[in-house]
């Protein structure tokens, strides 16, 4: 009875341990999926690049990273990739610390006018702002740019391309009829801000339709008109997960790629 004992205590230790070491790597079965997804993703980028007749490597792919952890951001580094999005102030903030300098961030979506400084001083290699949507956005990166010393940032307007009842964050981008004015303000009454393109984003479940995408580049065309700049100067960033193929041969040189390469986001522990 005794050995028995003995026998079923080693035998509970041994399945905790196997149970304890296939916790532990849950996570880099997922990272690797990460970067095969990742792999998929660049494959399909380049053959919407063809068909569209444009260069793949003028598509830009940024990798969306929002909840997810710093270990799976550092495998898609190490297999190559540099330019990461987030959209959470306090996300980015802590993030980007722990990972190598050469990363180019974007940060994604509406700015309070309360983050800016901790946005601007927390990533001093943030590459790209998208999601200027307001001259006083504008106006305080302006500002905080030239207070810390940086580069001049580059930035792309925010602009809404479906109605209200279509977009839930339509409330964060420009109505197109604007487009033009406060593009100009950027590029005019910014010193410290690189006017780079247009962005847009589609619904909460980040699908877009044609259509988005058509009045994003007609608003590109009255815009480049406007400040008298070559259509291929200024960017277009649209197209995500669900759509960025089709994005692509619409125009897009910029693609935000998140759950088709990192899998479901957490959404379990509330951002800022």
């Amino acid at each position: 009875m005794h050995f028995l004992d003995i026998r079923c205590v080693s035998c509970s230790l041994l399945n905790h341990s196997r149970i304890h070491l296939l916790k532990m790597a849950a996570p880099v079965v997922a990272e690797g999926a990460a970067v095969l997804a990742f792999r998929s993703v660049m494959q399909r980028v380049r053959q919407a690049a063809d068909r569209s007749g444009t260069l793949p490597e003028s598509i830009r792919v940024v990798a969306v990273s929002k909840t997810k952890p710093v270990s799976m951001i550092r495998q898609l580094y190490d297999a190559g990739h540099r330019c990461f999005g987030e959209n959470y102030v306090q996300e980015i903030v802590d993030k980007a610390p722990q990972l190598p300098q050469d990363i180019e961030w974007h940060f994604i979506g509406h700015l309070q006018s309360n983050k800016v400084k901790t946005l601007l001083g927390g990533v001093p290699n943030l590459a790209m702002f998208e999601g200027v949507d307001n001259q006083k956005v504008a106006n305080n990166l302006d500002r905080m740019v030239s207070t810390l010393g940086r580069n001049p940032l580059k930035v792309l307007v925010q602009f809404s391309t479906a109605t209200r009842l279509e977009n839930f964050f339509a409330k964060s981008g420009i109505d197109p009829s604007n487009c033009v004015d406060l593009a100009k303000h950027v590029k005019s009454s910014c010193p410290n801000l690189v006017f780079s393109g247009l962005m847009t984003i589609g619904r909460p479940d980040y699908t877009s339709t044609p259509e988005n995408f058509k009045t994003l580049s007609n608003c590109r065309t009255e815009v480049c008109k406007a400040l008298e700049m070559p259509e291929e100067q200024c960017e277009l960033s649209m197209g995500m997960s669900s759509d960025f193929e089709l994005a692509i041969e619409m125009g897009s040189t910029n693609v935000r790629i998140g759950s088709t390469i990192f899998g479901p986001r957490d959404y379990s522990k509330k951002q800022e």
